[in-house]
């Protein structure tokens, strides 16, 4: 019997989640997955939700690459505090609104598998260790890598699911009229 190190379910729960977000999109009709739904929230449509998960990949390879060299990265981001997280999140929805579907579940495959190998490059003890490197402070790798894979993955199952209800909910109006 092996044991079930956190490192492990982490590694299971990111491959697990990454695939069921893609099954989701992939649920829906090809000629449908570019479309809106109406919410007041952010995300409105796959794309959305996508390019919102791989600029978080790219802000944590960015911390991770900076911090393993001996700095201090700057977290979330320049200009920004994790108390106005939202604005950045608004930045990164603005600034991806001409990115289409195919390119943006392209370069999310890619820096999932990315950061999927920064976390196998670690034993369990690195990534559970608090205080272990410097530029994590207090917390520890596995906060880090778990709220930018499996944690934000299930996020964004839930936004893409009810993305994915409303486009079919517009296919039952048009066929209603």
């Amino acid at each position: 019997m092996t044991v079930q190190t956190e490192k492990k379910i982490l590694t299971v729960n990111s491959e697990h989640n990454f695939k069921k977000l893609l099954e989701i999109i992939e649920s829906v009709p090809k000629r449908k997955r570019g479309l809106s739904i109406e919410t007041l929230d952010r995300d409105k449509n796959f794309r959305d939700v996508i390019m919102h998960l791989y600029e978080w990949h790219a802000m944590l390879e960015r911390w991770y690459r900076e911090g393993m060299d001996g700095d201090s990265p700057i977290m979330p981001a320049p200009g920004y505090k994790w108390r106005n997280i939202h604005l950045l999140n608004l930045k990164i929805w603005e600034n991806v609104q001409e990115v289409p579907l195919n390119q943006a579940i392209k370069k999310f495959t890619l820096s999932h598998e990315r950061v999927m190998s920064l976390i196998r490059l670690h034993t369990n003890e690195e990534i559970m260790a608090k205080k272990k490197y410097k530029w994590t402070k207090t917390s520890n790798l596995f906060s880090y890598f778990s709220a930018n894979t499996s944690n934000h993955y299930l996020w964004a199952i839930k936004k893409c699911e009810t993305i994915a209800h409303g486009i079919a909910e517009t296919d039952d109006e048009v066929v209603e009229k």
